[in-house]
């Protein structure tokens, strides 16, 4: 076969992504801090993009700049006025009577309180004491502050830092003994000491390997190393893991009023003693739409506070218009950038503009919800949002990642909204997911505490209300409602 070359000409559309659609589409699935964090970059990087500020912001400018001009300088000569000081005979600016008054002692803590000429000697780049009350001590700084006050040596406190080190969330003990010996080459002796030590600490039962030993060294803690609660911790934890005190008392040969007693000193010890001090902080949602009800209709606001408001510079404007002396190079620099910010501020007004469509075609969908609650969500698709409001699946579940709304119903994601579905026997409307999920939960708070529902009992009472559920399903529905098995659920009887 020969080759040879050839020149063929062919016709074909394909869709091209420009860095202002890609900029268009990644500011859709923004949330609101984040486009917040955008803008403020991107104002920082293009000259020609400024904040419009509202009337009353641009007269408060107005009027500190002409007080500046007017009264500044006897704002500065009464301030500044030279006096003769009754010591040294030196010249002084002397301080504004507000500021004298001030009693700065009050803003010193009790660490910054003594004289200065005893902080002479320290160290000039130490951190100052009011570093630390910005945050909350975590368990690490907890456990270390105890260790410096235990009287130990060089060798014994690098041995129980590493041991704090090697602590998770929870307080247990994430090394054994063999890897304290071999990471810091100390004896078995030693380490033991150490890990005494820290395992004294508080908060109690801190140190431990697992939930047993964390257990008992918290009852020893309390003086009943030798009690029955210690003996079930230590011997019968399964059983009580599982609620069989019957099984507990044959074990232990103690009776119900005994075991029951030893069970509620239990149920009082911490399981994870190292949670009190960790470091989450708690996340508060802003919603991104506000959805009120007035006058029957429901208006949909979108949250733009905190989110400033573009503009093109007028200056810049200027320049590109009838500045004859800026060079070629520089008035295309101000085009481009021009271009790109033109660009910005109409994705920015067409992401706002998709929001409140997106959130008008759910109220279309769920008005049920929103007059009656979560147990009439209804099922809903991305794609029935997408063809409700002409537009492409990826756009909807673009805009409902990372956003909130609140209704009158509370504080939602808008993911919230889109469920699958579960049929009715009787071929009725289909029920959502998350109304079934809701009606478990209250199925399960109803129950009779001696005897719980199992799987197939919640399963027949859907049954009853021609609702097809599998006991699969419940069991995967509880599972996420984090509900406990029926075994566990049952209350102890003694």
């Amino acid at each position: 076969m020969a080759l040879e070359l050839r020149q063929n000409l062919k016709l074909s559309q394909q869709l091209v992504m420009t860095p202002q659609l890609q900029q268009a589409i990644k500011l859709l699935q923004l949330s609101r801090l984040e486009l917040a964090t955008t803008i403020q970059l991107e104002m920082e990087q293009n000259p020609l993009l400024e904040e419009e500020l509202s009337q009353s912001q641009e007269q408060e400018d107005s009027g500190e700049a002409d007080s500046n001009e007017v009264g500044g300088l006897n704002a500065t000569s009464e301030a500044a006025t030279p006096v003769e000081t009754e010591f040294t005979g030196e010249v002084r600016m002397e301080e504004p009577a507000s500021l004298h008054e001030i009693d700065w002692q009050d803003y010193a803590n009790e660490y910054e309180s003594l004289p200065t000429t005893s902080r002479l000697g320290e160290d000039p780049d130490a951190p100052s004491s009011l570093d630390i009350l910005t945050r909350k001590p975590d368990l690490n700084a907890h456990l270390q502050w105890q260790l410096r006050l235990g009287g130990l040596s060089e060798d014994e406190e690098e041995i129980g830092n590493f041991i704090i080190g090697n602590l998770n969330r929870d307080g247990f003990l994430e090394t054994d003994l063999a890897g304290i010996m071999a990471e810091t080459g100390c004896s078995e002796e030693l380490a033991l000491k150490v890990l005494a030590v820290v395992q004294d600490m508080d908060p109690s039962g801190i140190g431990a390997a697992n939930l047993k030993e964390s257990l008992l060294i918290q009852l020893d803690r309390l003086g009943l190393a030798d009690s029955l609660a210690a003996e079930i911790v230590r011997h019968h934890l399964s059983l009580l893991e599982h609620h069989n005190y019957n099984g507990i008392m044959r074990a232990t040969r103690a009776t119900a009023q005994e075991v029951e007693a030893a069970n509620q000193v239990i149920i009082n010890l911490d399981p994870f003693p190292g949670r009190q001090y960790a470091d989450d902080e708690p996340q508060y949602i802003i919603p991104d739409v506000y959805v009120y009800k007035m006058d029957g209709e429901y208006v949909i606001m979108i949250n733009d506070e905190g989110l400033p408001r573009l503009r093109i510079s007028g200056f810049y404007r200027d320049v590109l218009k009838g500045d004859r002396q800026a060079s070629a190079a520089t008035k295309d620099y101000i085009q481009d950038k021009m271009r790109s910010a033109a660009w910005l501020i109409k994705s920015i007004h067409q992401r706002q503009r998709t929001i409140y469509r997106v959130v008008e075609s759910i109220i279309k969908f769920q008005r049920d919800f929103f007059e009656r609650g979560i147990e009439y969500l209804k099922p809903l698709v991305l794609r029935d949002v997408a063809q409700d409001i002409e537009m492409h699946e990826s756009t909807i579940s673009r805009v409902t990642s990372n956003k909130y709304v609140h209704t009158p119903q509370g504080t939602f994601e808008l993911k919230y909204f889109f469920t699958s579905s579960i049929g009715r026997e009787d071929g009725g409307d289909s029920m959502s997911s998350l109304s079934i999920k809701n009606r478990l939960k209250a199925i399960v708070a109803d129950e009779n505490p001696g005897k719980p529902l199992s799987d197939n009992d919640i399963a027949d009472i859907f049954k009853k209300d021609d609702i097809r559920l599998a006991r699969r399903t419940v069991a995967k529905y509880r599972e996420q409602l984090g509900i406990l098995p029926s075994k566990l659920r049952r209350k102890a009887k003694f």
